[in-house]
């Protein structure tokens, strides 16, 4: 029979881990409302950054010959920039991005590629440390993400791209889909190709008309491409991670209710055998006196 003072001393405990929990859920919470809006006022200029790009592909103004940043090459080496939390107790979000990364990992290994990792956020670079070819690590950047430092993560890709460290780049991030969905997803960053996404190609508005030229904006635009892709990569996780710990932490502050109820449970019929017997061997004394 489990002792009683164990028994509240464990309902104790886990009334305080409640506490605990609702408060990371509240913070959680407050978080993922300002991260979501910088990200829902990101993604319309990502996205018009790659139609600028798109449509100067289709002009047929330019050609990616002119372009380092577009060289198509043998691959032999890929680079992988993974974007993680810096903070764990989001549920299995940091779980399913590092699954992702090995996935690709393996199937990149099984081409006779090599894979090198830029890790953004520390739960990535603390897992494929000792496991994988790193070429840097940026942690402790996932707090609050900022433009310096997605300029910084995409100005290393580059140089790894240029200097033919690796032939390919792709990012592997959270993709926030709504507040109880987040999935890993991966993009194709370098060499940066001008195709439009799967479908039917969209048709040209008009001759646009370009000054300066569409030379001279390109070597401005792709870096810039690059940044950006890497910014919103790592607002998607921030948002991400916020929504999955919002979820994880409100999935533990039911779990501490139902423990703390079973508990109570457990408390109460453990206190009501306790009287039973007393009594029982308060009754067992008065017979035997009695006789």
């Amino acid at each position: 029979m489990p002792n009683l003072r164990d028994i509240r001393r464990k309902i104790d405990a886990i009334k305080k881990i409640g506490q605990i929990t609702r408060a990371m859920n509240m913070v959680a919470a407050a978080k993922l409302r300002g991260a979501q809006a910088r990200l829902e006022q990101f993604r319309p200029y990502g996205e018009k950054y790659r139609e600028v790009i798109e449509e100067l592909a289709r002009s047929g103004v330019v050609s990616p010959s002119q372009f380092p940043l577009m060289e198509s090459r043998e691959v032999k080496n890929v680079g992988v920039v993974l974007v993680t939390a810096d903070r764990g107790l989001c549920g299995a979000f940091n779980t399913n991005l590092i699954k992702e990364t090995e996935k690709f990992i393996a199937e990149r290994h099984e081409q006779g590629q090599g894979v090198k990792l830029i890790c953004v956020g520390k739960k990535g670079y603390q897992y494929f440390g000792s496991r994988a070819e790193v070429l840097e690590g940026f942690t402790d950047i996932m707090g609050k993400v900022m433009m310096q430092d997605a300029r910084t993560v995409a100005r290393r890709v580059m140089e790894a791209f240029l200097e033919r460290e690796i032939d390919e780049a792709y990012l592997i991030y959270g993709y926030f889909v709504n507040v109880v969905r987040q999935v890993p997803k991966r993009e194709k960053i370098l060499p940066i190709s001008f195709e439009g996404g799967e479908g039917e190609e969209k048709p040209l508005r008009g001759a646009p008309i370009y000054e300066p030229s569409p030379e001279e904006l390109l070597d401005q635009i792709l870096p810039m491409y690059v940044n950006t892709r890497v910014y919103a990569a790592m607002l998607e996780t921030a948002v991400s991670e916020q929504a999955a710990r919002m979820t994880a932490m409100d999935n533990a502050n039911r779990a501490c209710g139902d423990m703390v109820r079973e508990l109570t449970l457990l408390f109460n019929k453990t206190r009501q055998a306790s009287i039973t017997k007393e009594l029982m061997d308060i009754v067992g004394g008065a017979e035997a006196l009695k006789g």
